[in-house]
């Protein structure tokens, strides 16, 4: 039969049977987050079985419920978007891409050209999860060099400002393709670049994501004391700003691989905390923004870490749903890509290799990857292989593959 719930009503029952709790129990953890005495426990349980049915929560049961699964508010119970994307250049501003350059050209900037480079940089970071990276950073590049130049111009102390700070942004985006696209030498130089930009601007927002930057870097060097470092100098330049989120999913990250649980949880309930107390982002398509779903893709990553293959697959199966447009297109397909490794990771531990392949082989499709991400993910697959199937044809093939692809560092897969 069609289950015809929202997605919100099948994940929450997703999520209770995932900690392997009655509906009874999901009301005692409803009543320990509560900021107030809620009615009595029997009635509770009827409001909770009508909505795991699919009748909505009101607005003072959201919040709690999300605390209850870890998450936050945005992301069991999304938003409705407020952008349409495609033509937002010209509706916002009334220019074509040819008269923005053209006004650059000039020799003083006015307000309207600002605003135009302002939601070109802005559309540019929202290509960031889905545009062919060859193609994105070409973009990104020619957009730095006109945004640069511009300090040739006559600029107000505000405008100048403004341009450094867009300098900063453009300079971001440019270091995550070239990081995704394997050059670690030249993102190191743009991380630092903006990390300048973003000094001399006086902007915390960009500042904080150059450190964002480098403690993901660090995580997929495997150097994951520097990740805390990073996370921890990062957060308290920006402490107000979504970043602060994204960090603390870093730290988690890096607590997760050095094997503590405790600071695991610590770090999420942190980065939980200040998102939910943050207003709904407007764009939730630009990479620099941490939209309420980004937080799901943190804590499954940890907990596949720590071996609850309950909750990390339950996550999984979120981040695919939330990646996924309703006739199959991918709108986030690296966070898909590291999706399909976790539930290949918790197949293998099962006892399940066909999936697991399955969920493997995918993860390497598609055009959009972070090949530094996809490694370090990877490699977890790998290991499962390597523990558990070795002997297999079908696992030697996959292992195979992954050497082909040099995605997995040489002696770490058995020959």
């Amino acid at each position: 039969m069609t289950d015809d719930r929202p997605a919100w009503a099948r994940r929450i029952a997703a999520e209770r049977a995932a900690r392997d709790w009655s509906q009874r129990d999901a009301v005692r953890a409803l009543r320990a987050h509560a900021p107030t005495e809620l009615p009595a426990e029997d009635s509770m349980i009827r409001q909770w079985k009508r909505w795991e049915s699919g009748q909505t929560p009101n607005d003072f049961y959201q919040p709690i419920i999300a605390a209850v699964f870890g998450t936050v508010t945005h992301a069991l119970f999304p938003a409705p978007s407020r952008r349409d994307g495609d033509r937002e250049i010209l509706a916002a501003s009334g220019m074509e891409t040819l008269e923005i350059v053209s006004r650059l050209n000039r020799s003083d900037v006015d307000s309207a050209t600002l605003d135009a480079l302002r939601i070109t940089t802005d559309r540019l970071c929202s290509e960031y999860p889905y545009m062919p990276s060859g193609q994105l950073i070409i973009e990104g590049r020619q957009w730095l060099r006109r945004v640069v130049e511009l300090h040739t111009k006559s600029l107000t102390l505000a405008q100048h400002r403004e341009v450094l700070a867009l300098s900063g942004w453009l300079a971001l985006l440019v270091g995550c393709v070239e990081y995704d696209m394997g050059d670690r030498h030249a993102a190191e130089s743009t991380r630092r670049a903006a990390l300048s930009l973003a000094t001399e601007a006086d902007h915390p927002e960009v500042a904080g994501w150059a450190h964002e930057m480098r403690a993901w870097f660090a995580l997929t060097t495997g150097d994951y004391r520097g990740v805390i470092s990073a996370a921890q100098a990062g957060g308290e330049v920006a402490p107000h700003h979504s970043v602060a989120v994204q960090l603390a999913g870093q730290e988690a990250k890096a607590w997760a691989r050095l094997g503590d649980r405790r600071q695991v949880e610590v770090a999420l309930d942190k980065g939980r905390r200040l998102l939910e107390g943050m207003p709904h982002p407007e764009n939730l398509d630009n990479h620099f923004v941490v939209d309420p779903a980004k937080f799901d893709f943190y804590s499954m990553d940890c907990y596949r870490l720590v071996g609850e293959d309950k909750l990390a697959r339950t996550l999984a199966d979120e981040v695919l749903r939330a990646g996924t447009d309703f006739d199959g297109t991918e709108r986030s397909p690296m966070r898909n890509a590291e999706a399909r490794v976790t539930l290949g990771v918790t197949a293998a531990r099962e006892g399940d290799l066909e999936q697991a392949l399955i969920m493997g082989e995918r993860a390497l499709e598609g055009d959009r990857q972070s090949m530094p991400s996809l490694i370090m993910t990877s490699r977890e697959l790998a290991a499962e292989m390597k523990q558990r199937y070795s002997s297999e044809p079908a696992a030697q093939e996959y292992l195979s593959r992954l050497r082909a692809l040099g995605q997995v560092a040489p002696g770490f897969l058995p020959q």
